[in-house]
């Protein structure tokens, strides 16, 4: 089994920073990309940003300049940096993996539970 657990939401006023963490656990062989994405009240689930396991990025227009998006492979683990938060960014952030639970087995993708970052402005 294979679980992504977030962790770093909150609320904040426009203009601060948060950092979210994403931990994957469990029977993970090798993990390829992991990704943010967001969701707020009425709209579609969004990429926010994404990272290969060589570390190349990509992410959304919205957010360029402002996030980063990091990970530690050693840890399992995917990080999002969000500075000069805006009240648009308010939504429930996921965290998005592809991997390997063998050498065996074929990519799945995993979705964590989310976490909620409120803005104000």
């Amino acid at each position: 089994q294979v679980q992504l657990v977030e962790s770093g939401g909150g609320l904040v006023q426009a203009g601060e920073s948060l950092r979210l963490s994403c931990a994957a656990s469990g029977t993970i062989f090798r993990i390829n990309a992991m990704a943010w994405y967001r969701q707020a009240p009425g709209k579609q689930r969004e990429l926010v940003a994404a990272i290969t396991s060589g570390a190349s990025t990509n992410y959304a227009d919205f957010v360029k300049g402002r996030f980063t998006i990091s990970r530690d492979n050693a840890k399992n683990t995917v990080y999002l940096q969000m500075n000069s938060l805006k009240p648009e960014d308010t939504a429930v952030y996921y965290c998005n993996a592809d991997l390997k639970r063998s050498f065996y087995s074929y990519d799945n993708t995993y979705w964590g539970q989310g976490t909620q970052v409120t803005v104000s402005s």
